[in-house]
């Protein structure tokens, strides 16, 4: 299977090899300039499209995480999945833990270790959801890890499966497959475990989430790359296009979380330990899926360039899209925000921990004729 997007990358941008360390310093900007000017997040956070009295979509944060999916969405070719019969388990493995496994997995370690830590008292409290309903603020962080859960394998994962020395074939299919699959499984499993986890969720507001934040940026990525490449060529649009956009994701990845630490600011300065709370489930959940993938693909005797791509694919999170739609439904100053931000903190070196020991387990694999059909 030829690579044809993104083509395997040399190396970790700074803005990627450091983004643990710049959603650090956003942490601190963002509770700095909630105490210096208290009121610019609330008012920026205002100019929002209301419906029925309701605040529904914030619109700087929504301009901020169109430009933080569409460098995502632009550099998939949806072409590549009509190839993946060539090597179907893979791809099968993949769709069975991301869709019927992770998601029931992350609101299991959540609600365990979230539920625990509120009825020991350290995580106190409540908020108010835009919809004027009251609920403990623990169900609110659950809310974000749960979102984090039905949003499997962002594009960095081309990075990692780039760093562990894995099948890039099967990883660009599986980020458009995952794409795909999100347009009808998000706002279904969503709507189910936010409601199991008594969280009031319009139905409607759900489905405008998956439209605005999943639904226009992989069409105008895709209608727009089709034709950029027309235009301007397959080279151009990879060396030159690609490596502009992919800064500009992160930045606007960067300035939706000063905005949202404007608000939780004083919460974390009042309990700073809280992150490390809702780390704690994130982590477990990131390990597990990860085990339980290598450890499947290993016993289905699968090749190793097609085993790390695959558990990694499981074990990362497009935690665009759930930053995106845990502020549009609960608002950018809620727990379930927080809980995503929380996801972006660990995501890197875990992930980076996760390919260092990939490499280091290569030998418990054996080549196998499945890699040689979709290796780029």
């Amino acid at each position: 299977m030829t690579c044809s997007v993104a083509s395997s990358p040399k190396r970790l941008t700074i803005f990627e090899r450091y983004l643990t360390l710049w959603v650090g310093l956003c942490i601190l900007a963002g509770i700095a300039l909630g105490r210096l000017a208290p009121d610019l997040a609330e008012r920026l956070d205002a100019l929002a499209i209301v419906i029925d009295g309701v605040p529904v979509v914030s619109i700087p944060i929504a301009i901020c995480l169109f430009f933080m999916m569409y460098p995502i969405m632009v550099k998939i070719d949806f072409a590549e999945v009509v190839k993946v019969g060539k090597t179907p388990r893979p791809v099968l493995l993949t769709l069975i833990v991301n869709w019927a496994v992770k998601p029931f997995t992350m609101f299991a370690f959540a609600s365990l270790f979230l539920g625990a830590f509120y009825r020991w008292g350290l995580l106190p409290g409540t908020e108010r959801l835009p919809d004027g309903t009251e609920v403990e603020l623990y169900r609110s962080y659950i809310s974000g890890a749960i979102l984090l859960g039905i949003a499997p394998c962002t594009a960095m994962v081309l990075m990692w499966g780039y760093l562990a020395r894995g099948n890039q074939g099967l990883t660009l299919v599986m980020v458009a497959i995952n794409s795909l699959t999100m347009l009808f499984l998000y706002g279904v499993l969503g709507r189910w475990l936010l409601g199991v986890n008594e969280m009031p969720v319009p139905w409607e507001t759900l489905l405008l989430s998956v439209g605005i934040y999943v639904a226009l940026p992989l069409v105008a990525g895709y209608y727009s790359r089709r034709w950029l490449i027309r235009a301007k060529g397959i080279e151009w649009f990879q060396q030159r296009f690609l490596h502009v956009l992919t800064p500009i994701s992160i930045v606007a990845l960067l300035v939706t979380l000063i905005l949202l630490f404007t608000f939780k600011g004083e919460e974390i300065v009042r309990n700073p330990l809280t992150i490390l709370w809702i780390a704690i489930p994130l982590t477990v959940q990131t390990i597990v899926i990860f085990a339980l993938t290598y450890g499947l693909a290993r016993w289905l005797r699968f090749s190793y360039e097609n085993a790390a791509p695959a558990a990694m694919i499981g074990a990362s999170n497009h935690f665009e899209v759930a930053i995106a739609t845990a502020t549009m439904l609960f608002g950018l100053a809620s727990g379930a925000a927080l809980a995503t931000v929380v996801g972006v903190l660990i995501e890197v070196p875990l992930m980076l921990g996760l390919v260092a020991f990939c490499n280091r387990t290569k030998h418990w694999f054996r080549p196998h004729a499945d890699a040689a059909a979709t290796q780029p």
